[in-house]
């Protein structure tokens, strides 16, 4: 590669460019933005041969608390609010001072994006989704994780931003404990060292590292991994070796309903507005109104693959919404049956099981009797015909556990010192759904740590480095 202009760090020492991203999913995306917007160089370095990340595999909402677009909206919102949702969802865990300060700016997050950086964004407001109160979730239009990071890569090469994919950072380098490049070496970029004030570690987790998940996950090492192919958590095992602090280390988020054999998740939106999952016997397993990634275990406790089953209504609204859902139903992965005995069949059960399962639940749903597993919220109501049913399967979609970082993203130790010069967002530092297992998730909050974390450690970095500039120049 071609290094980018020299410039001189505290120590007098020159460097290559100010801030090095390790990562170029959402979070490397939204620091690189970050510390351009402070008029520091920066670059983003990504192993795979494109620029995605989990990012690009999600549905791409960002939880806001308060932000002109809900106040448009007629939707009243704060972030004292968002705390409240986040940590009833959550419980206690071990980094709530984050999941304070990723609410309490929030607002400022989405707004930066969509005025700033001009990502297309909409406050979603036909649903609360998972862990909220209230709709504060900000997507693109068609609700893929896709549309996010190609707005957001627009952003950074309109800033003018190099991202270097197919560049594997294979280890930092470090000086008296201090970090001050990175060193790459790859098939195609070859090897070379890229020494900068900063670097940020944005990377995602370590769900597709089988060793990690074992040492971190036991409980889920054997589940089907779905999330960007990438995510074999070295970035963190950097930060480790350094002495970096941990924080719930056991938590994760899955999926309770992949579509089986399609591998597109089936909206959680068709429960939120009322459907069901039964096992292949045909009955309920729990309260589904957990949320996705809770009632993932579930359904991974009691069999290997489950059926969603809604109407016909809720599918089309659904479909008409969500355009991965709508392929979904173009594949014949939604599977329709005008009688509870006709759907049976489709599914492979006793057809006198499937109809009291469904009737228990209609009859809960309509208020006339108190739901077995206690769910209480049942969207439209009870199912109506004809029926459909996905075949699905749960899996394990990203990890929640990290580094625990500062108020700026910095990495800190055990003792709560900071590693100089390492910053850590995304996959790669703790996240805030609690300390184990994946029932503390709320809808967003990957995305919320990812570009949250990414920009507040891009503008510290960004910061730090140009007043170096300044003082050099001086």
């Amino acid at each position: 590669m071609t290094a980018a202009t020299a410039h001189v760090d505290e120590q007098g020492v020159a460097t290559d460019v100010d801030v090095v991203v390790v990562g170029s999913g959402g979070c490397g995306l939204a620091a690189a933005l970050a510390v351009a917007d402070t008029g520091a160089s920066v670059v983003v370095l990504e192993k795979m041969d494109t620029a995605r990340g989990n990012t690009f595999v999600s549905t791409g909402s960002i939880p806001g608390a308060g932000t002109k677009y809900q106040r448009a909206a007629g939707i009243d919102d704060d972030a004292d609010r968002m705390i409240a949702d986040l940590l009833r969802q959550s419980g206690p865990h071990e980094a709530e001072d984050l999941t304070a300060l990723l609410a309490r700016t929030s607002a400022s997050l989405v707004e930066w994006l969509v005025e700033e950086h001009a990502v297309g964004l909409q406050v979603i407001t036909e649903y609360k989704h998972v862990g909220h109160s209230v709709p504060r979730l900000h997507a693109p239009a068609d609700k893929r994780g896709a549309s996010l990071m190609k707005d957001l890569l627009a952003a950074v090469d309109k800033a003018g931003v190099d991202v270097l994919v197919g560049n594997p950072v294979t280890e930092l380098l470090v000086e008296d404990g201090r970090v001050v490049g990175v060193h790459v070496d790859g098939p195609r970029c070859g090897s070379y060292d890229l020494r900068a004030s900063a670097v940020i570690l944005a990377a995602n987790g370590f769900g597709n590292s089988s060793e990690l998940r074992a040492r971190f996950l036991p409980d889920v090492v054997d589940a089907p991994y779905l999330g960007a192919e990438g995510s074999t958590g070295e970035a963190m095992t950097w930060a480790l070796d350094l002495g970096a602090d941990t924080a719930n280390m056991g938590a994760f988020q899955g999926y309770a309903a992949v579509a089986d054999p399609h591998g597109s998740i089936t909206s959680w939106t068709t429960v939120e507005q009322g459907a069901v999952l039964v096992d292949p016997a045909g009955r309920r397993m729990d309260d589904e109104s957990v949320g996705y990634s809770g009632f993932a275990a579930v359904v991974s406790a009691s069999t290997a693959t489950s059926w969603v089953v809604m109407d016909a209504a809720t599918r089309d609204r659904v479909a008409g919404k969500e355009p991965e859902f709508a392929e979904l139903v173009e594949m014949n992965g939604v599977r329709e049956a005008d009688t509870p005995e006709a759907l049976a069949e489709v599914i492979g059960c006793d057809p006198a099981t499937l109809r009291a399962t469904l009737e228990a639940a209609s009859a809960a749903a309509a208020g006339e009797a108190e739901d077995e597993f206690g769910r209480t919220d049942w969207g439209h109501g009870p199912l109506g015909t004809p029926l459909c049913a996905v075949r699905s399967q749960p899996a394990l979609f990203h990890t929640q556990g990290g580094v625990r970082v500062d108020s700026d993203a910095r990495v800190l130790r055990a003792d709560g010192t900071v590693v100089e010069g390492l910053y850590a967002g995304g996959g790669v530092a703790a996240g805030v759904s609690g300390q184990k297992g994946g029932a503390g998730y709320s809808s967003g909050n990957g995305l919320l740590a990812a570009i949250g974390l990414g920009r507040l450690a891009g503008a510290h970095a960004g910061r730090r480095a140009s007043a170096l500039d300044d003082a050099a120049v001086r």
